[in-house]
C-alpha cells in the first residue's frame, strides 16, 4: 500500500512538471509571438496583410544538393535513364514548383513573379548535383519561398527520375543564399 500511495505521490510530482512546463512553454510562446507575423493574438495561424506595403523589386536565391552513387550521377550526365533527361524535367519542375509555391504552403501569398532561373552543377567529385534557384518579382512581399519550392522539388524530382537505380539518394542543405528588396532589407547567407 505505502508503495502504491508513493507511486501515486511520484505521478503527482510528475504531472505537476509537466504543467509546469506547458506553463513555461505557454509563457514562451506569448513572448516570441509577436514576433511571428503568422500568428494572431490567440496564437492561431493567419496570413499577413500586404496590402499597405510599397511594390518593391525582390529577388531570392536558393541552393541545395543531391547525393548519389558515382553511377547514377554517370547516367545522369550521359542521359541515359529510362525517364528521359533528368536536369531538364527538373529544371521544369522547379519553374512549375516556384509558380504554385502559395497552393503548397499555407500561408504564402500567390505573387506575381518575374522570371525564374534555375542551374544544376554536376559534383562529380562529390557524387552530387547541386541546384540553384533564382526567382524575382515586383511586388509587395518576398520571394524567397518560391526559390526554396523551386530547390526543394526539383531536387526531388531528381530524386523521383533516379530512383530505380538509386534510393539511397540523400536530398539536404536547402538554404536561401541571398535575399534582396523590401522592408527587411537585404540578406545573404552561407553559399
Amino acid at each position: 500500500m505505502k508503495e502504491a500511495m508513493n507511486n501515486d505521490r511520484e505521478k503527482l510530482t510528475y504531472i505537476d512538471e509537466a504543467e509546469q512546463r506547458h506553463i513555461d512553454e505557454k509563457e514562451q510562446t506569448c513572448i516570441n509571438q509577436e514576433e511571428l507575423t503568422h500568428i494572431d493574438k490567440n496564437g492561431r495561424p493567419k496570413m499577413v496583410d500586404v496590402g499597405e506595403k510599397a511594390d518593391t523589386a525582390r529577388t531570392a536565391v536558393a541552393k541545395g544538393s543531391i547525393y548519389m552513387k558515382p553511377e547514377t550521377l554517370e547516367r545522369i550526365k550521359a542521359g541515359s535513364l529510362a525517364k528521359g533527361d533528368v536536369l531538364s524535367v527538373a529544371q521544369t519542375a522547379g519553374i512549375m514548383a516556384a509558380k504554385n509555391t502559395a497552393s503548397a504552403i499555407p500561408m504564402c501569398h500567390n505573387i506575381f513573379i518575374t522570371g525564374v532561373e534555375m542551374d544544376f552543377i554536376l559534383d562529380e567529385e562529390n557524387s552530387a548535383v547541386h541546384i540553384e534557384a533564382e526567382a524575382s518579382t515586383i511586388g509587395k512581399t518576398g520571394i524567397e519561398m518560391e526559390s526554396l519550392h523551386a530547390v526543394s522539388v526539383a531536387a526531388l524530382t531528381i530524386y523521383d527520375m533516379c530512383k530505380a537505380i538509386d534510393r539511397g539518394m540523400r536530398i539536404t542543405d536547402i538554404r536561401l543564399i541571398k535575399k534582396t528588396g523590401g522592408k527587411s532589407g537585404d540578406f545573404y547567407g552561407s553559399k
